[in-house]
């Protein structure tokens, strides 16, 4: 790696390279001249100093000087804060634009990388977008072309297609839906609605809403708790619902028969820490850091059989982050899979 040039070591190379000539200069002088050897050699030395001590304000006040306000404009312009030059560093003009141009280099990196992904991710998503509202619509073509060509006269199936064609009425509306709350949530217009509440409660009504998902596959609902006060959060009642209700039933759709889903809670000061567990079969870990991502699916196929909307997990997280807090997920193949996200106590 190079090693950058500095003021001083240009200077010190002057000098040598000066001292080297100034020498050379004086023994041809005294081999020629040798009775005015000191005189002369006194003017040399002189005209030396004088032409060093002139470059060096040369170089100082003009060139380095101008290079130490170029290092400056590209600071503001471009890095902002990010670089302040530190006391203890010299303040040597040119290891200062070096170092301003290797953090813009750095930053432009960074930021062609962050592009790169959002181009990505947009794609993706346009494609996730298209391929979930396709199917739905092209259900619903195929059973209005069968009803208008003779279907609708036959009374064993025209019943049967009309509620078909609405079930994928359904799932385009739910689609529909799950990204307004995405959309108002990531540009801050949904106001979230805070009040004091019992937690305990809430799960209780939901556990009521889900037994008859949960007994269908004979998935037990546990409310982990010692005893039977009041758990008392502030937080949009509305909105914590619909973060329990997607994580429950995910749990049971997922989960393995003859199973159970657990609900539990600790508490941790001002906060209360609520885990959602499950002992289903599990998320492989290279897929647990995009779960939260819309249309993000571990088995797309079998997912979908489930008719979720794919944004579920997506909308959770971003309910957790609007009330300024963070949700994770824990899991391993065949061990089980639990969310934990922490809430705001009443006291």
């Amino acid at each position: 790696m190079p090693v950058p040039l500095s003021k001083r070591s240009i200077l010190l190379a002057l000098v040598n390279a000066s001292g080297c000539l100034l020498v050379y200069k004086l023994v041809l002088f005294a081999e020629n001249n040798p009775s005015s050897l000191v005189e002369d050699g006194l003017l040399w030395i002189s005209s030396f100093f004088i032409l060093l001590c002139s470059f060096y304000y040369f170089f100082d006040y003009l060139i380095s000087k101008r290079i130490r306000e170029l290092g400056e404009k590209i600071r503001l312009r471009f890095l902002g804060n990010e670089i302040a030059i530190n006391s203890s560093v010299s303040s040597d003009g040119l290891s200062v634009l070096e170092s301003r141009i290797n953090s813009l280099i750095e930053l432009r990196e960074k930021e062609r990388k962050h592009f790169e992904n959002l181009d990505s991710y947009r794609k993706e998503y346009l494609g996730n977008v298209s391929h979930e509202l396709k199917t739905p619509i092209f259900n619903i073509q195929g059973y209005i072309d069968t009803l208008i060509n003779g279907g609708l006269e036959d009374e064993h199936i025209n019943l049967d297609y009309l509620k078909r064609a609405e079930k994928s009425v359904d799932r385009m509306i739910n689609i529909i839906d799950d990204l307004e709350t995405i959309t108002q949530l990531e540009t801050g217009d949904m106001v979230l609605d805070f009040e004091v509440f019992d937690l305990i409660a809430l799960c209780k009504d939901i556990f009521a809403a889900l037994e008859l998902n949960a007994s269908r596959k004979n998935i037990q609902l546990e409310l982990n708790r010692k005893n039977d006060r009041p758990v008392l959060v502030k937080a949009d009642k509305f909105r914590i619902r619909q973060v329990l209700v997607n994580l429950i039933s995910n749990s049971i759709k997922y989960g393995k028969q003859d199973g159970a889903t657990t609900v539990n809670f600790i508490n941790e000061g001002t906060e209360l820490l609520v885990e959602v567990a499950d002992n289903g079969m599990g998320i492989d870990e290279r897929h647990l850091p995009r779960i939260f991502e819309r249309f993000y699916r571990v088995d797309k196929g079998r997912s979908r059989e489930q008719g979720g909307t794919g944004l579920g997990l997506a909308i959770v997280k971003h309910i957790i982050e609007a009330h300024k807090k963070q949700i994770r997920a824990e899991s391993a193949p065949g061990k089980g899979t639990k969310f934990i996200f922490s809430l705001d106590t009443s006291y």
